[in-house]
């Protein structure tokens, strides 16, 4: 880990145990900090904090004012900060369940969610248990019990759905037309990658390693790799190349959904 993201990650544990006090139980790196492929320029910082509790409102509200960029600057593109109750966390829920959402930095809108009905649908609610479930696998315990004992997969089953409205969502996002490099193509492609991945082999990768492991004896190589090209400053994939591909990992997906067990 670099001593930037390090040192960050140390202070923000400590402001956030100032105001939560002796209800913080537990808290994690996770995304690609937890997975060890944190990209400077590009990589998010992705926390996950863990309470006794419910905290009060006006703890929820001082948490994020002393960890917003403004006050504690983020060294990558922003953070991304999810407070869950312990009991919640190891419930394996495909809810959101989370108490406080904050998303801050410099070059990231900031957005600060206190309840998950307030989370706007269009945005996604699938995204915090396929969280959960990666932390299980490779979060980077800052505080309190590990990750893979504080934190639990959802049901196969349920897991599985969440996948595959994980990709509706991707594939919901406009897309220039025609063959120009699509920019955010390459990271559609590579979650699409990273979704097949986790289904088939029943282990999450970073982006770029689950890209390299489908591409092993996928017909869409040469997309894949222009894909993990992208992410190192090449062209990415256009955008009907990289929809075709996600709806060919959809089409998988369900086709496993639906296949007898």
């Amino acid at each position: 880990m670099r001593d930037d993201v390090r040192d960050y990650l140390a202070d923000l544990v400590r402001r956030a145990r100032d105001v939560l006090g002796a209800d913080l139980v537990g808290a994690y790196a996770a995304g690609s900090v937890g997975l060890g492929a944190y990209q400077p320029g590009r990589s998010d910082v992705d926390v996950a904090l863990l309470v006794a509790g419910p905290p009060a409102g006006v703890a929820k509200r001082s948490l994020v004012d002393r960890l917003r960029h403004e006050s504690l600057p983020c060294p990558a593109r922003g953070l991304e900060l999810v407070v869950y109750r312990r009991d919640v966390a190891a419930a394996g829920l495909p809810e959101p369940g989370f108490e406080v959402e904050l998303n801050t930095g410099a070059t990231m809108p900031f957005r600060a969610t206190y309840d998950p009905a307030d989370r706007p649908a269009a945005d996604g609610r699938f995204w915090y248990a396929l969280d959960r479930s990666i932390l299980r696998q490779s979060g980077l315990t800052l505080l309190g019990p590990s990750a893979a004992d504080a934190f639990a997969d959802p049901p196969p089953a349920a897991l599985r759905a969440l996948l595959v409205d994980a990709l509706r969502w991707w594939l919901a996002l406009p897309t220039p037309p025609g063959d120009e490099p699509a920019p955010g193509a390459e990271d559609a492609v590579l979650g699409a990658c990273r979704a097949l991945v986790r289904s088939r082999d029943g282990v999450w990768l970073a982006k770029a390693d689950a890209g390299r492991r489908v591409a092993v004896d996928d017909p869409d190589a040469a997309l894949i790799h222009r894909a993990i090209a992208a992410r190192r400053g090449g062209p990415p994939p256009s955008g009907p190349a990289a929809r075709a591909f996600q709806r060919r990992v959809l089409a998988r997906l369900t086709a496993a959904g639906s296949a007898p067990s």
